[in-house]
């Protein structure tokens, strides 16, 4: 059996890769390790520990390697410690390949100790573009990686361009839109989402409607997260629906976008915010279907929203160049643009879903492809 290793290192990169852990277990030439690093152990920003073993996936590693402080040193030293440990724990697991996720800074760390060590690498969502570190990283990852799992043609084309062999390039969908898909298939939410996970605010009153905020501060724009993310607080604040607010991720100016949020919750008393730090990846999504729409910054907004029909106002850069469908509507940060996208785009009525990234059998996909392929750790670029 090929000893597959999947390394998750955040909230997000759980919902990105589930089904192909799911796909990878019921395979039967796979065999299945699973490390946990960086801030997906850790509660302060979603952990996703408690949700892989409910859902009843084996860790053999946890690392843990996050650097406080939420900067741009703290980044790089975060990435530099998840290589050291994650070499150690390849040395232990003697994998066959390793597989990483998408784009955040500290996935390259994956990569790097995969590639120095010989082990041949996997990268799931290549080829695409976004804004900020995350569009360097993404681009990197895949130069040091060997098979690459795309999300859809013009993913593909990129990594093309980029000299890949295309043997090795596979167009498969993203896994996260697996998920989407069963949701279409049961889409009621079972859940008091308050009752269930928790979080803190002021009391919301979620049966005549809501809307969800995902907002990340963007790396390089990272001294101006508390600026504005206090437009995006002033923005929903002033609209009479509850807001679902989602904790931010571990980057640069997440200290800022934290502090900023503090700030409101302290100074605006009665206010419609709840605020959580982490769902299971089907009540999330859940949460989305059933929503007036997405507000903020995050990738979900673009790729399951776009599959499920969600209407999303999108805010700033940290998208930028991102492959989008017609839910979506971008903004600038000025609070009372963003008040008026929403009261204008997010009424509650879906789009028809697109599959810009894919169909839902995205998990089985990349098990097959990982079972069949030949595994090479040398490359032949073709400029």
């Amino acid at each position: 059996m090929r000893k597959v290793c999947v390394v998750i290192t955040a909230r997000p990169s759980y919902s990105r890769i589930k089904t192909v852990l799911d796909a990878i277990n019921q395979h039967p030439d796979l065999a299945l390790q699973l490390i946990v690093s960086a801030s997906a152990l850790l509660d302060k920003y979603g952990s996703a520990v408690d949700f892989i073993e409910e859902d009843g996936f084996e860790i053999n590693e946890k690392i843990y390697s996050v650097v406080e402080g939420e900067g741009l040193t703290t980044m790089a030293k975060t990435t530099g410690l998840g290589l050291i440990e994650l070499a150690t724990a390849f040395n232990n697991l003697k994998p066959d390949i390793v597989l990483t996720i998408a784009d955040r800074y500290e996935t390259i760390a994956t990569a790097i100790a995969g590639s120095y060590m010989n082990i041949p690498v996997a990268h799931v969502q290549g080829g695409e573009v976004t804004g900020s570190i995350d569009e360097k990283v993404r681009h990197a990852v895949t130069k040091l990686s060997n098979l690459h799992f795309v999300s859809n043609q013009t993913a593909y084309n990129r990594v093309i361009k980029m000299g890949e062999e295309p043997n090795t390039v596979f167009i498969t969908g993203c896994p996260s839109i697996d998920i989407a898909a069963r949701v279409l298939e049961k889409p009621d939410l079972p859940i008091d989402p308050i009752k269930q996970y928790g979080g803190v605010g002021s009391k919301v009153d979620l049966t005549n409607g809501y809307y969800v905020v995902m907002h990340h501060p963007v790396t390089t724009e990272y001294r101006m997260a508390r600026e504005q993310v206090t437009e995006v607080l002033k923005a929903v604040n002033e609209i009479n629906k509850p807001i679902l607010w989602f904790w931010p991720n571990v980057d640069a100016g997440s200290d800022g976008t934290s502090k900023g949020i503090r700030a409101f919750r302290e100074n605006v008393e009665n206010n419609n915010i709840w605020f959580f730090k982490n769902f299971s990846p089907m009540d999330f999504l859940k949460l989305l279907y059933n929503s007036n729409g997405i507000i903020g910054n995050s990738s979900v907004a673009i790729r399951e929203c776009s599959f499920l029909g969600v209407p999303a106002v999108n805010i700033g850069t940290r998208q930028m160049g991102r492959t989008r469908g017609k839910n979506v509507t971008d903004i600038g940060y000025n609070h009372s643009e963003i008040k008026s996208a929403i009261l204008h785009n997010l009424k509650g009525v879906q789009t028809t879903g697109e599959n810009i990234y894919g169909d839902g059998a995205s998990g089985e996909k990349i098990a097959s492809l990982l079972a069949e392929q030949e595994y090479k750790i040398d490359k032949i670029l073709t400029y």
